[in-house]
C-alpha cells in the first residue's frame, strides 16, 4: 500500500538526517549510473535514488575503502557498527543467494533488477529445509530464504564477526550489469537527491 503524505515524508527526512552525518566523510569517486524509483515496487533501473535506504543502523564510521588493499582488492566498503546492529536491504529485490564461508561469513545477496547488494559479516547462521537454503538469526527475529522478495528498508540481519573479519562492521558490496562499483558514489548520490528532495520541501509539510 502507498504510503500517505506524512509518512513519506517522514522517511525523506530520517533518509536525509542520517545520510549528512555520515556520508560527508566519504572519498568520493567518479558518478555512476543511477537507479530509477518506481514507487512502490521500488526497482532500481532507472534516474533516481529517492527510496533507497542507508544499509546499517548505528553506524560509527568507515573501516576500509573500495580499491587496493593491502595486495588484494577489497570489493565493498566496510561500515563499522556495534555488533548486533541491525542491518537494513539498500533496494527492494530477491534473495538470490544465502552464503556461509570463511572470508564473507554469514551473508546474503539481493538482485535489484541489474544491480546486486552483497551484505557479509553477519550474526546467524545458514541452514537448509526442503532443498532450500536460508538465513536464521534468532536472537535477531530475522530469517530469510533464498528466492524471498525482500522491501527497500527491511531488516535483513545484524553486524557480527563472521568470517575473515577483526571487528564488528558490515561489508557492503555492489554490482551494476555483474561489474564491481565502489558502494561510496551510490551514498554520495543517494545523499544528494534525497537530501535536495528533503530540504526543497516547503516548511509545515
Amino acid at each position: 500500500m502507498k504510503p500517505n503524505k506524512f509518512t513519506r515524508l517522514v522517511r525523506l527526512g530520517v533518509m536525509a538526517i542520517l545520510s549528512l552525518s555520515t556520508i560527508l566523510a566519504i572519498n568520493l569517486a567518479p558518478k555512476l549510473p543511477l537507479v530509477k524509483a518506481s514507487y512502490p515496487s521500488q526497482v532500481a533501473t532507472g534516474s533516481s535514488w529517492l527510496w533507497a535506504s542507508f544499509p546499517v543502523e548505528n553506524f560509527q564510521e568507515y573501516t576500509s575503502p573500495f580499491g587496493p588493499r593491502g595486495g588484494e582488492f577489497h570489493y565493498g566498503l566496510d561500515l563499522a557498527a556495534p555488533q548486533g546492529s541491525y542491518i537494513r536491504n539498500w533496494w527492494s529485490g530477491q534473495v538470490v543467494e544465502v552464503i556461509a564461508d570463511n572470508r564473507c561469513g554469514i551473508g546474503l545477496v539481493i538482485e535489484s533488477g541489474s544491480w546486486e547488494h552483497i551484505y557479509c559479516h553477519m550474526e546467524g547462521q545458514v541452514e537448509t529445509a526442503n532443498g532450500r537454503k536460508y538465513l536464521i538469526d534468532r536472537e535477531g527475529g530475522i530469517q530469510l530464504w533464498e528466492g524471498q522478495q525482500v522491501p527497500v528498508g527491511a531488516r535483513i540481519g545484524r553486524v557480527g564477526m563472521s568470517g575473515r573479519t577483526s571487528g564488528p562492521h558490515l561489508h557492503w558490496g555492489l554490482k551494476y550489469s555483474k561489474q564491481w562499483v565502489d558502494p561510496a558514489t551510490v551514498l554520495r548520490a543517494m545523499y544528494n537527491e534525497q537530501f535536495s528532495s528533503y530540504s526543497s520541501r516547503p516548511q509545515g509539510y
